[in-house]
């Protein structure tokens, strides 16, 4: 089909690779920022198709992945509450607790439903009067502007029964606390295509010149991605820093500005933490002060609970792009789909999920 099949082609991506070859003379080492970036690159092999001292590492931008554990935590303390119907997207659902996961909840009697939209749980909440209905509102800048809609329309109706549990989350500040680590080893960054389309790209400017680093807008298809490495490694070559986009199809350097509007009516930049890696600052959304009456997190009184990751889970470090999934103990062992140690393992846009899943592709799949 056009404009997926081209996207795809065996012959330009061949192409593609062989300039990346002609040009790289050094080691390098570039980081895709987005989960779906990363299931592409190991779904079709893209890392088999680059020069030997060319590394790619996988970055913190799965929503699912970085999603704190106490925040599952308070989701399921919410979910499991009589007078809550709990609505959420699909892949949150088994995402793993400290003791179980939404599912979980849902087979001893909680009213867990899977929603498609934020704008299906306000109208949930509008036909059950009697029931409060909380959105488990996760991700990155992307997803933030249907969920600030759903947010603004309740207040809009008046109603009082719809509240949304916020774990939102932003891509530059995690990039700077990359950037800014003794143990960084990113010397060049795929951008993710889908956030910039909300946002823009303006916001990188400042990081590729206090670092010093080629910062690429890039897609998800294979051919976005050859582009987007073989557009990062010229940079590095040169010398370069700068920001450029690949994924011109689909974004603007200015992003979408009335949903930008829309996150500054809603939501205020706070802090948030960042499963396996900590407290960000400023890396974050909340509700201002004027939509309180729609925090959960206020309203259930469950901003308290603490937890403690496994520790056998290493999130933390591939999240950093610090190590691999394969690096990990108990890859493919104690951690699984069916059995995951940590989210990275259960979510759709998972680097270790996608390891699991697209290992044939690399000589690794479990046996």
């Amino acid at each position: 089909m056009r404009f997926i099949d081209e996207y795809r082609d065996g012959d330009a991506a061949k192409k593609t690779a062989e300039m990346i070859h002609r040009i790289t003379t050094r080691t390098w080492t570039v980081m895709e920022i987005c989960g779906g970036q990363t299931h592409t690159i190991v779904k079709y092999g893209i890392e088999s198709l680059l020069p030997p001292g060319l590394t790619l590492v996988h970055g913190p931008g799965c929503p699912v992945c970085v999603t704190p554990l106490e925040i599952i935590d308070k989701a399921i303390a919410i979910a499991s509450r009589s007078d809550v119907i709990f609505t959420s997207f699909g892949d949150m659902l088994r995402v793993p607790g400290s003791t179980k996961d939404l599912l979980t909840v849902k087979a001893e009697g909680g009213k867990v439903r899977m929603v498609y939209s934020p704008l299906d749980a306000v109208k949930i909440a509008r036909e059950n009067p009697d029931m409060k209905v909380v959105f488990f509102g996760v991700g990155f800048e992307t997803t933030a502007p249907a969920n600030a809609m759903a947010v603004y329309q309740a207040k809009k109706l008046g109603m009082e029964n719809f509240s949304l549990l916020c774990s939102h989350v932003l891509v530059p500040p995690a990039m700077n606390a990359i950037l800014s680590s003794p143990a960084n080893r990113v010397q060049g960054f795929l951008a993710a295509g889908h956030v910039c389309t909300v946002m823009g790209y303006e916001e990188y400017f400042p990081l590729a010149e206090r670092y010093h680093v080629p910062i690429v807008v890039t897609g998800f298809e294979p051919l976005d991605l050859l582009q987007g490495i073989y557009m990062t490694v010229r940079q590095l070559e040169e010398g370069g820093s700068r920001v450029e986009n690949q994924y011109s199809r689909a974004v603007r350097r200015e992003g979408n500005v009335p949903a930008q509007n829309l996150l500054r009516e809603v939501f205020r930049v706070s802090d948030r933490a960042w499963r396996g890696i900590g407290v960000i600052p400023m890396s974050g959304y909340a509700l201002r002060d004027e939509y309180a009456g729609y925090d959960a997190e206020k309203i259930f009184d469950v901003g308290e609970i603490r937890t403690q990751e496994s520790p056998l889970c290493i999130a933390g470090s591939i999240l950093q792009g610090l190590k691999k999934p394969d690096e990990c103990s108990a890859f493919g062992i104690q951690c699984t789909p069916e059995h995951p140690l940590g989210a990275p393992m259960v979510s759709s846009e998972g680097a270790c999920a996608a390891y699991y899943h697209f290992g044939e592709y690399r000589g690794e799949r479990q046996s």
